[in-house]
């Protein structure tokens, strides 16, 4: 795995108003929202959830000139920088950007001519906004497309190159790069590529990826490959329905790889020798302590055979017994635990977080 900040794998560093990108930065987690933008409350009230859930960022989708009259209240009222989703109207991200918003997602080609793309890039480096130049595998330019004999990943970052060109033409370089597919190979390829060509930090997801469970892995997949490569400097889950899903599994990702401190929660698939509620002890574990970001392991066992081999590795285990279980603090049995082992094992990580913190 290349190391995050060696001269391999460091990208530019642009800032989405206090957020660092690139450069070094810890991998940020976004989400966009699903709400009417124009409807400021229930969107302010999703951004929220979805900060508190974990997110960095929050994208916001601005598509007529009422959604960009309401970025002013979102971005003043938001606990995250917020970034403005727009194509075809050069107008909408200028409005945007002085509304209050702290990045673009634009693809320079779709927004007009040459003075159209200056324009928005006047108004961007005015404001200090950088922009995230998106290419979807669903939208790349026909000639592109004849030339390649469809999709590639060689054509995706042409395309990439293509807009980058317009901004650098521009004299504009804040700027970050994304290249989805829903095609977890497809996705992984045309990275990899980019991360070669390019010293522009790089936003990654596998787009269209669908509902939680199928999405969540082919998500983890392909922007797990990638972080295993050094490559990405942001993320995004993408999966359809409500986005509040979307951070949970972000953060999954980026702490399986040691890219985000937290707590590690490990629990067996449990064998008919279980006696305990291995799979309700954990979700309760998960749920309350989900967002901690305290480094702990915190291990669920379902009975001897492996459990006590995991509890000298854990900084907090439940080996488990006939409607009972044994409680273990960095490897050392401590107590019997009877009756509600959840709230039990509650207790038990509350104490031992008061002491570590």
């Amino acid at each position: 795995m290349k190391q995050r900040g060696n001269t391999m794998s460091e990208k530019k560093k642009v800032w989405a108003g206090s957020l660092p990108i690139g450069g070094g930065a810890r991998v940020s987690v976004q989400s966009m929202t699903n709400t009417d933008t124009r409807d400021t409350a229930a969107t302010l009230e999703q951004i929220k959830a979805l900060a508190a859930a974990g997110c960095d960022l929050v994208r916001i989708s601005v598509y007529d000139r009422a959604c960009a009259g309401a970025v002013r209240t979102l971005a003043d009222r938001s606990p995250v920088p917020l970034c403005a989703d727009i194509h075809f109207d050069h107008r909408l991200a200028i409005a945007s950007m002085e509304n209050g918003i702290q990045k673009l997602r634009i693809n320079p080609g779709n927004i007009g001519n040459a003075e159209n793309v200056r324009r928005v890039a006047d108004c961007a480096r005015a404001h200090r906004i950088p922009i995230r130049i998106g290419v979807n595998s669903g939208s790349l330019e026909k000639d592109i497309l004849d030339k390649e004999g469809g999709v590639t990943a060689k054509g995706m970052v042409e395309s990439a190159l293509r807009h980058i060109r317009m901004l650098e033409e521009a004299h504009f370089d804040d700027i970050v790069i994304s290249l989805k597919a829903s095609s977890v190979p497809l996705t992984v390829e045309a990275y990899r590529l980019m991360d070669r060509l390019c010293g522009y930090p790089l936003h990654l997801g596998v787009t269209e990826a669908g509902l939680p469970g199928q999405g969540t892995v082919k998500s983890a997949i392909g922007i797990g490959a990638l972080l295993l490569d050094g490559i990405g400097d942001t993320v995004r889950v993408s999966l359809t329905g409500d986005p509040i899903h979307e951070p949970e599994a972000a953060l999954s990702i980026l702490r399986a790889l040691n890219l985000r401190q937290g707590i590690e929660f490990i629990s067996c698939p449990t064998c008919g020798r279980t006696q305990i509620d291995v799979a309700g002890i954990a979700r309760r574990l998960t749920k309350e302590f989900g967002n901690v970001e305290t480094p702990v392991t915190v291990a669920v066992m379902g009975c001897v055979v492996n459990g006590p081999g995991e509890a000298r590795g854990a900084d907090i285990a439940l080996c488990g017994g006939k409607d009972c279980g044994a409680l273990y603090i960095k490897g050392q049995f401590t107590k019997k635990l009877e009756g509600d082992l959840a709230e039990a094992m509650a207790r038990a990580v509350r104490e031992y977080l008061d002491d570590v913190r």
